[in-house]
């Protein structure tokens, strides 16, 4: 394997063996918890200008399939494992975690002490970084000085669909119940599965188009999807959503939970090393019941900045953080975590159906 190194933007050095792509990219350092779904992590657009390290050591032993994607292209700018397996065994796999990166021109690096790495950015915090193959560490860390910092880049123009699109209908031929419009700040497919399952007709638009554009598609309700980035450039999804409030029901996940959040002029703020995984606690504050729930972001709501129509619905009871707000009175919630999963548990798709029944409730007063 040919040498390589990751070099973070503090100057400290991690040598190790070249994966995927014979290649160099730099973005935003960050690790993920989860013990398996890598190739859901791989894709998941909310990755957009990170460098990912899962902090589990074997990665890649049951190969890459052409089932288990969240988007159309894998959609990290790196990938560093302490050891990756070149003989994965499983009865779907197609290829191996290797072939896989460098099909897609996406560099890794395997053999460092990710453990060494995962406590530096829990101690310092997440940082911008560079896999560099066949450069030498100091002209790595001189282009990584030059490259845009994470914060300064609005990534959701670059995973977002540009076109509208209608996500495929169930074969057994069940009539759709309602048609739901979800804002694409860069989604993962298994949103539009979930909804399609439930009796919804998807359509999946552009961030930016405005209310008014949503409203013209007759929606039964609105989802903003998840998305990479800090929602501080996000103003067009913002004013979107300000459009829409109270004209029709609004679910927001992730990223669409901070863009709701901003739309009643709460303030966000960046974590210090995220949350990503899909092991982390959260408490429903209306029934008390914990579940454990899947995450991927790096900003939050901060709760202080609330108005006094949102109430704040879930916290992590690892940090105290807000995962969850809801409107008083209208038919709008928000939540920080990933209902959809993929990877993570399953215990959250139940937010779909509180959703869809603000749908249905909505529609029985009209």
């Amino acid at each position: 394997m040919t040498k390589a190194c990751l070099v973070l933007e503090d100057g400290s050095v991690y040598e190790g063996e070249s994966l995927g792509a014979a290649a160099s990219a730099h973005g935003e350092v960050v690790f993920n918890t989860s013990m398996t779904g890598y190739q859901e992590i791989l894709t998941d657009p909310s990755y957009a200008g990170q460098i990912v390290m899962p902090t589990y050591p074997l990665i890649g032993n049951y190969g890459i399939n052409s089932e288990d994607v969240e988007s159309g292209r894998i959609q990290v700018s790196g990938f560093v494992v302490r050891q990756w397996c070149d003989q994965p065994s499983h009865t779907l796999s197609e290829r191996t975690l290797h072939e896989y990166l460098a099909s897609q021109g996406v560099p890794g690096i395997s053999g460092v002490d990710t453990r060494a790495i995962t406590r530096k950015l829990r101690t310092r915090g997440v940082m911008m970084g560079m896999i560099a193959v066949g450069m030498a560490p100091q002209e790595a860390l001189a282009r990584l000085a030059q490259a845009p910092a994470y914060g300064t880049v609005d990534f959701v123009q670059k995973v977002g669909t540009s076109e509208p699109y209608q996500w495929p209908q169930p074969a057994d031929g069940a009539q759709p119940h309602y048609k739901v419009v979800v804002s694409d700040c860069g989604l993962k497919h298994n949103i539009l599965r979930l909804l399609t399952q439930r009796g919804c007709n998807v359509l999946a638009v552009p961030a930016t188009y405005d209310a008014e554009d949503i409203l013209a598609l007759k929606p039964d309700g609105v989802v903003f999807s998840p998305g990479p980035g800090d929602p501080a450039h996000l103003g067009y999804a913002v004013a979107c959503a300000r459009g829409l409030v109270g004209r029709v029901p609004i679910l927001g996940i992730c990223l669409g939970e901070q863009v709701l959040s901003r739309a009643f002029g709460a303030q966000t703020f960046k974590l210090k090393f995220g949350h990503r995984g899909g092991n982390h606690p959260v408490k429903d504050l209306r029934t008390g019941r914990v579940y454990i729930t899947a995450q991927n972001h790096g900003y939050a709501v901060d709760p202080k900045s609330l108005p006094a129509e949102l109430e704040v619905s879930h916290v992590n009871l690892n940090d105290g953080t807000v995962e969850g707000v809801r409107h008083r009175s209208l038919p709008l919630l928000g939540i920080q975590y990933h209902s959809e999963a993929a990877p993570g548990p399953r215990d959250n798709e139940y937010i779909f159906d509180e959703f869809l029944a603000m749908v249905q409730n909505h529609l029985a007063k009209d």
